[in-house]
């Protein structure tokens, strides 16, 4: 066979070639095969949905949608921003689409949901960060669902932050959830497109406007953060009056993306969750696969009655 002169040597080439890490025991889970799962899928489908369980190659979409679980992502399926740990698509979106919020509500009446987690793509090139289509499908939900209880999560809204919160609490979620991702020091490589401060902000933006609202915000763990930098995250929270949070293991999507510096054990995630309850959050969710979304009906559930007996506590 004859190899031609400007070809790369194979050892040349297998240097340079991305290599996808292995996993631990602790993180690894099995491909999804049950009838519940194919359900789900095929209803998504059917309304034209995308998923960020789908898109973001969440490793507990086998376990969730069985249970007809799903975690819907409105205003399309490509970004506006390219984060080093994201596996949705970057590039110019579609346009919005109008008939989405009447899917989404009739999507949650068919899987009986009792808690929904609507989020969505970074939209940069719209107006107003498509907090528009949180609002209208918020309303869709009330009106064909009314006993489901609603939890967003949203983007930054950057530049429109201020209105966009405005809108999106007067449509009354249960809970608005914000992810902060990691610690500030690692936000130019990590996430280039945001600013820490600016997500605390939007949080604070959220209780300002209505303190019944519940807020909720995650980090990923394994990406070269320090232990102090992360307590001194929770503080950060704590101070903006964020209720919920949640703490999981970062995985690299691709051989693309940033890859995992460290794979945090199990007992240090139990040990970063004992320290974030006695911070004072009313819930926390923290172990390798844990995710913004993740068993997020009942955590509610634990969250709204943490909070009711520490307002009957209160009282007395």
């Amino acid at each position: 066979m004859t190899v031609l002169s400007n070809a790369p040597a194979a050892s040349d080439s297998a240097e340079t070639a991305p290599v996808r890490q292995r996993k631990p025991d602790w993180i690894r889970v099995k491909a999804p095969t049950s009838k519940g799962y194919g359900e789900t899928r095929q209803l998504m489908r059917d309304l034209k949905l995308n998923t960020v369980c789908e898109e973001a190659a969440c490793p507990n979409i086998g376990e969730c949608w069985t249970k007809k679980h799903a975690t819907v992502m409105i205003l399309g399926d490509v970004c506006t921003r390219a984060c080093a740990f994201c596996n949705v698509k970057t590039g110019m979106p579609r346009k919005v689409d109008s008939t989405e919020p009447g899917h989404v509500a009739e999507a949650a009446a068919r899987l009986g949901l009792q808690h929904i987690v609507i989020t969505s793509v970074d939209r940069d090139d719209l107006p107003d960060g498509g907090a528009g289509q949180f609002v209208k499908v918020i309303r869709a939900l009330r009106e064909q669902t009314p006993h489901t209880t609603i939890e967003i999560l949203t983007p930054d809204f950057r530049g429109k932050m201020v209105p966009a919160v405005e809108a999106i609490v007067a449509a009354g979620p249960d809970v608005y959830n914000h992810n902060l991702e990691t610690v500030p020091r690692l936000y130019p490589t990590i996430r280039p497109g945001a600013r820490y401060y600016a997500s605390l902000r939007l949080l604070e933006e959220v209780k300002r406007h209505d303190p019944r609202v519940f807020t909720k915000s995650g980090v990923m763990l394994g990406l070269g953060e320090a232990r102090l930098e992360v307590h001194q995250v929770m503080d950060d929270m704590r101070s903006a009056g964020i209720d919920f949070l949640t703490m999981g293991q970062y995985l690299q999507p691709t051989p693309k993306h940033t890859p995992v510096i460290e794979f945090v054990n199990p007992k240090a995630f139990a040990a970063y969750g004992a320290i974030a309850r006695a911070k004072g959050f009313l819930q926390v969710a923290a172990s390798p696969l844990t995710r913004s979304s993740y068993h997020a009906g009942d955590d509610f559930a634990q969250m709204r009655a943490a909070r009711e007996a520490q307002l009957a506590k209160a009282a007395r």
